[in-house]
C-alpha cells in the first residue's frame, strides 16, 4: 500500500487488552490481527494499558507499534482477577487520549480509528471527534448477551449504554458472528448495511510432541492410560456452561472412564468444585488454572474431545483452536458455536443446558475415536479455507478501504493533524484504497 508519494494507511487501534495481559479471547484477537493487517500494507499502532508486564513502547513489525499506557492510580490484584470498575476505565481512556494527542505529534496523522468493546469507547469517540477521522468498532460481545437478554446492575447498565455510544459513533462495525449481527441489530437498533461480519481465526499449530513417548507421559499427568480425557479452557464463569458439563459426568461414567480437564480461571471455580463434591465425582474433575500457551497446545493434542457447553458464546475461538490441533470438539449450539461447527461435519452439536445431549455427545465421541478425529479433518479445511488470519486481514482492509473512501468523499474531514499531509498525498492515499 506505497507509493513514492504516499504513505501506507495508518491506524490506531485500541485495545484494553494485549499480550502479556490477557483476560478473554480479545487481547489475542488484536495480537494476531495486526501482524496480518501489516502484511496487508496497514501502518497500525496499538494502544493498550500497561497491566502486568510488558514494555511502554515495543516495536513488533516493520508497521506494528505497541503502545502501553501505564494507569493512574495503578490498580491492584482484585482489578486483575475482577471486571474494571467505571471511574478506572474512565481514567484510563483520558490518559488514552493524552497519549494519542502526543504521539500524533512525533508519529504524523492516523487516517482511522480501530476500537475494541466497550472498554475503549470514550477514547475512541474522543479522537475520532477531536481529528475528525472515521472510528471503527469490533465488537467481540454484548453485556446483554452474556446475561442472556438481562442487564444485572447499574455497571451493567452503564456497560450498555457505552456499548449503544459505541455502535452509534462507529462508521462501521464489525463483529464476528451471524449471531452477533443479530444482536447488535436488535440491542442497538444498527441498520445490518453498517455490521461487515468477519470471523475470527487461528493458526494450525506444530505438534508439540517429538514422540509418543513424550505424548503419553505429559498425558498422564492429568489421566490414567485407561481414561478419556475431556478438556475445557476459558473463563470459568457461569455462561461457559461448566456446570452442565460436571451434571453430565455420571451418565458418562456410567458407560466409560473419563476425567475432566478444566484450565481458566474464574468466578465460578469453587461453585464447580462443591457441584462436583455434591455429586460424589471431585476425582474426576481437574482444575488446572492458569495454563501456558504451551501448555494449552499440549493438551489439545492429547485430549480425547475438548468441550464447550456454553450458553452464550459470540464466536467460539477455542472449538477452532482444538479443532486446529485435531482434536474432536463437541459445542452447544448456542452462539457463534453454531455457526463455527457443523454437528457430524466438523465435530458434535448439543442442546445448550441439556445435561443428558452433553453426556450422549461425549459418550459417542470416546466410544467411536476414529469416527470423531475423522471429522477434524473437514474441520482444518474450513480453518485453512475461512478461518485463517491473512483471509481476516483481507476482509479487514476491505472494510477499512470502504470508510476511507465514504469519509474522503464526505464534507466531514478533521482539519487539524490530516492538513499536515500534502493535498498530492491524500490524493495518491486515495488511489490505493480504491
Amino acid at each position: 500500500m506505497q507509493s513514492d508519494e504516499s504513505r501506507p494507511l495508518r491506524v490506531l487501534m485500541l485495545s484494553w487488552e494485549y499480550p502479556p495481559y490477557l483476560i478473554g479471547g480479545l487481547g489475542k484477537h488484536v495480537a494476531d490481527l495486526v501482524p496480518a493487517l501489516a502484511h496487508e500494507g496497514v501502518d497500525v499502532t496499538v494502544m493498550t494499558p500497561l497491566l502486568g508486564d510488558g514494555q511502554e513502547h515495543e516495536l513488533i513489525a516493520p508497521f506494528v507499534r505497541i503502545v502501553r499506557v501505564p494507569p493512574l492510580p495503578a490498580p491492584g490484584d482484585g482489578f486483575l482477577a475482577n471486571a474494571p470498575g467505571p471511574a478506572f476505565v474512565a481514567e484510563q481512556n483520558i490518559r488514552f487520549v493524552h497519549t494519542a494527542l502526543q504521539f500524533v505529534e512525533q508519529t504524523g496523522p492516523f487516517d482511522l480509528i480501530h476500537t475494541h468493546d466497550w472498554l475503549t469507547t470514550l477514547s475512541g469517540m474522543t479522537l475520532k471527534q477531536y481529528w475528525h477521522i472515521p472510528l471503527i468498532a469490533t465488537i467481540h460481545a454484548t453485556e446483554r448477551g452474556r446475561g442472556r437478554g438481562m442487564i444485572h446492575g447499574e455497571h451493567g447498565h452503564q456497560i450498555e449504554h457505552q456499548e449503544w455510544q459505541l455502535s452509534y459513533e462507529a462508521w462501521r462495525i464489525i463483529v464476528c458472528s451471524a449471531f452477533m449481527q443479530q444482536q447488535i441489530q436488535d440491542y442497538f437498533q444498527v441498520p445490518a448495511d453498517k455490521i461487515d461480519i468477519i470471523p475470527n481465526g487461528v493458526y494450525l499449530p506444530e505438534n508439540p510432541f517429538d514422540n509418543v513417548a513424550e505424548r503419553q507421559a505429559f498425558r498422564r499427568r492429568f489421566v490414567a492410560d485407561d481414561e478419556f480425557m475431556a478438556f475445557f479452557i476459558g473463563r470459568v464463569v457461569y455462561e461457559k456452561g461448566l456446570h452442565v458439563l460436571i451434571d453430565a459426568l455420571p451418565d458418562v461414567l456410567q458407560q466409560v472412564p473419563v476425567r475432566v480437564v478444566i484450565a481458566g480461571r474464574g468466578p465460578s471455580i469453587d461453585d464447580l468444585k462443591r457441584q462436583a463434591e455434591a455429586l460424589g465425582i471431585s476425582e474426576r474433575v481437574h482444575f488446572a488454572g492458569f495454563i501456558s500457551d504451551e501448555d494449552r497446545t499440549r493438551l489439545y493434542h492429547t485430549a480425547d474431545a475438548a468441550v464447550f457447553p456454553s450458553l452464550y458464546e459470540p464466536f467460539g475461538i477455542v472449538a477452532l483452536e482444538a479443532s486446529a490441533a485435531g482434536c474432536p470438539v463437541i459445542v452447544a449450539r448456542t452462539g457463534g458455536l453454531r455457526e463455527v461447527i457443523r454437528s457430524h461435519e466438523t465435530g458434535l452439536t448439543v442442546e445448550p443446558g441439556d445435561t443428558h445431549d452433553l453426556a450422549r455427545a461425549l459418550i459417542m465421541t470416546f466410544q467411536n475415536q476414529d469416527w470423531a478425529r475423522a471429522l477434524t479433518i473437514n474441520a482444518i479445511n474450513d480453518i485453512q479455507t475461512r478461518y485463517n488470519w491473512p483471509e481476516i486481514a483481507r476482509q479487514t482492509m476491505m472494510t477499512y478501504k470502504t470508510v476511507f473512501r465514504a469519509w474522503m468523499m464526505s464534507d466531514w474531514r478533521f482539519e487539524g493533524t490530516w492538513t499536515q499531509a500534502s493535498a498530492s498525498s491524500k490524493r495518491s492515499l486515495l488511489s490505493l484504497v480504491s
